[in-house]
């Protein structure tokens, strides 16, 4: 699977990086054939709480992509919230499949 992490307005350490990389490739235990993850970080107004966006986009076959958008206090919590979504959205998308 190729993952991108994009940082918006700054730039993200490697901890970080290296934190969510791993968060995402273990969505390839859940779903094999899943091509591509887009993570898009991002703050809102840094004076206010919960001011941490993480947005993922998944590219998956025979459809166009899953996406989830999450806020959250810190950028691990964030990720970790938005994976559990898109995660939830594979085993939909799976079930879906195996209907057919």
């Amino acid at each position: 699977m190729n993952i991108t992490v994009n940082a918006v307005h700054f730039t993200p350490d490697q901890k970080l990086v290296d934190f969510a990389t791993k968060k995402l490739n273990k969505l390839d235990n859940f779903f094999e054939g899943v091509i591509s993850a887009e993570l898009i970080l991002k703050v809102l107004k840094p004076e206010t709480a919960e001011n941490k966006i993480a947005e993922i986009k998944l590219s998956i076959p025979s459809t166009d992509y899953l996406f989830a958008k999450k806020q959250a206090d810190s950028f691990e919590e964030a990720i970790d919230l938005a994976v559990d979504a898109i995660r939830r959205q594979l085993m939909k998308f799976k079930e879906k499949l195996k209907e057919k």
